[in-house]
């Protein structure tokens, strides 16, 4: 009778180990989207539930001006006596709104006038060149002076903002559409006489769908951040409303003496960022065929 080698115990083990649990399984091989998307459901939920949680982020308050955290105020007061923890929590509805309206009217828009200008030869170089003109601008400058020549609004923040994402959409759709083009099955499918409104929203759209969910993610975070430092630069929102650009912009004149009105608005802000950002970064090893076969 031969003697079982070493290899046999374990590999009997490992057949009996049981399955992981699909979530389980998900979450390892892609902790970036779990933990990005963990941080972001949170926030959103934190941003819902403002009037139940938050106390009065407007009313001012002067005998309780730069009171330091504690149990009454668990973010301290900023320099007219107002809650910065109300204020913070009602800052993340308006950061999460402009990030989620701004990605969007730029994904919306720049599939559009991508798809056209990929396909239709006779578009593309003129729509690229209306493209390059607006990407020649700084987005920040334009938003400003957008602001400036319209009524503050939050609304108003939003279109400055979009503006100048939609040619980088446009430009990531241009190249994909190039690329798809050329394929075989789009060639049959002109041979055939198919319509080229169906080729495109048929064999040429889903392939523009992984990338720009990736984008969208890249978008929302300049979108936050181009508003913030709107607000910071007072060519945001109107200074009523309580968003974390104008809150570092009002306390940064006591840095010194009360830190906190600008330590936890900014906090806030870069955790939103790096959860956005984790998103995006695992949404693409995901949805990339090519490091998802080297996973």
């Amino acid at each position: 009778m031969a003697r079982a080698t070493p290899l046999e115990p374990r590999a009997a083990a490992l057949v009996r180990r049981p399955p992981r649990h699909p979530l389980l399984e998900f979450a390892r091989r892609h902790p970036t989207i779990v933990v990005g998307s963990a941080i972001l459901a949170f926030m959103a939920v934190v941003a819902i539930a403002a009037p139940w949680i938050a106390g009065d982020p407007i009313t001012f308050q002067p005998i309780d001006r730069l009171q330091a955290p504690s149990a009454a105020f668990w973010f301290g007061t900023d320099n007219l006596g107002r809650d910065v923890f109300a204020r913070t929590v009602y800052g993340a509805r308006i950061s999460l709104m402009v990030g989620l309206t701004v990605a969007a009217l730029s994904i919306a828009l720049g599939l559009v006038v991508g798809l056209f200008a990929g396909f239709y030869r006779a578009l593309d170089g003129v729509i690229m060149r209306v493209m390059d003109g607006i990407m020649a601008i700084p987005s920040i400058l334009l938003a400003i002076a957008l602001v400036a020549l319209t009524e503050a609004s939050v609304e108003i923040v939003i279109v400055a903002i979009a503006i100048p994402e939609i040619p980088r959409v446009v430009r990531l759709v241009r190249s994909i559409v190039l690329t798809v083009r050329e394929q075989a099955y789009v060639d049959a499918a002109i041979a055939t006489g198919t319509r080229a409104v169906r080729i495109l929203f048929r064999h040429v759209l889903p392939s523009t769908v992984p990338p720009l969910i990736v984008q969208a993610t890249y978008v929302i975070a300049s979108a936050v951040l181009t508003e913030a430092a709107l607000s910071f630069l007072g060519a945001g929102v109107p200074p009523e409303i309580p968003t974390w650009g104008n809150m570092i912009s009002s306390g940064r004149l006591f840095l010194q003496i009360a830190p906190w009105p600008i330590f936890f608005p900014g906090i806030c802000l870069a955790v939103l960022v790096l959860a956005v950002n984790l998103l995006g970064d695992g949404l693409r090893d995901r949805l990339d065929p090519r490091l998802a076969r080297r996973m």
